[in-house]
């Protein structure tokens, strides 16, 4: 493996390759000398999306972070943001995740340690149905939901969203990792805005993190 991470730093080299129902060809690949979690068309963790993710952390603040108690992860792939909020926010309270596809989870647990993340908990479900059925509340919930490159419409829809409104705590956040790459961008950016108009929250949009993405910051108050 050693002498493969330094071969890393001249190219990409894939050490393992899965088909998955739910999320198609899932690779494992080391990058100048990193282990990442890719899809055919993008990086699923590890990568650019750590970055991303970290970028909305840091703009909520080391601060408000310890405070919290509770973190609800929807969407978890190689649990890349889970190992932020450990490793980068020092994190020690309750993290839960959801993930659809066992497949993707059982590669985290084998090539990045996930299952061995004592403050984390795993539910293989549909976010969706979490979130409509769950009656816990968290401070944060991280949104990153993504199927290869494309995102689907149910985060968009005012279902979905009222039931992540009730599953926020007072003061609590919201992080939505959004990568659209046609033009209806600006139209569903405004429209998921719309859904917090009003004095009970605060709204910020950090727009092209590392080029493609867009993050949706919302406080509620």
């Amino acid at each position: 493996m050693m002498f493969k991470k330094i071969l890393s730093y001249f190219y990409p080299i894939t050490v393992y390759n899965k088909s998955s129902n739910i999320s198609k060809s899932i690779e494992v690949t080391l990058y100048n000398g990193k282990t990442l979690l890719n899809t055919k068309n993008t990086n699923y963790s590890y990568g650019s999306l750590q970055s991303v993710l970290k970028k909305g952390l840091l703009t909520i603040g080391q601060s408000e972070i310890s405070k919290m108690n509770s973190v609800l992860v929807l969407g978890v792939a190689g649990g890349s943001v889970v190992k932020t909020l450990i490793t980068d926010f020092e994190f020690t309270k309750s993290i839960t995740g959801v993930e659809l596809d066992p497949e993707i989870i059982e590669i985290a647990n084998s090539y990045f340690d996930l299952d061995k993340v004592t403050n984390f908990k795993c539910i293989i479900d549909d976010a969706e149905q979490f979130v409509a059925t769950s009656t816990d509340k968290f401070d944060l919930i991280i949104i990153d939901i993504f199927k290869d490159t494309e995102m689907p419409e149910f985060l968009f829809e005012e279902r979905f969203i009222n039931s992540i409104k009730q599953r926020l705590n007072i003061n609590g956040y919201i992080i939505f990792n959004m990568m659209i790459l046609d033009a209806s961008k600006k139209y569903k950016i405004q429209n998921y805005l719309n859904h917090f108009e009003g004095e009970n929250y605060s709204k910020n949009v950090l727009k092209n993190v590392e080029r493609y993405n867009d993050l949706i910051i919302i406080k509620s108050l």
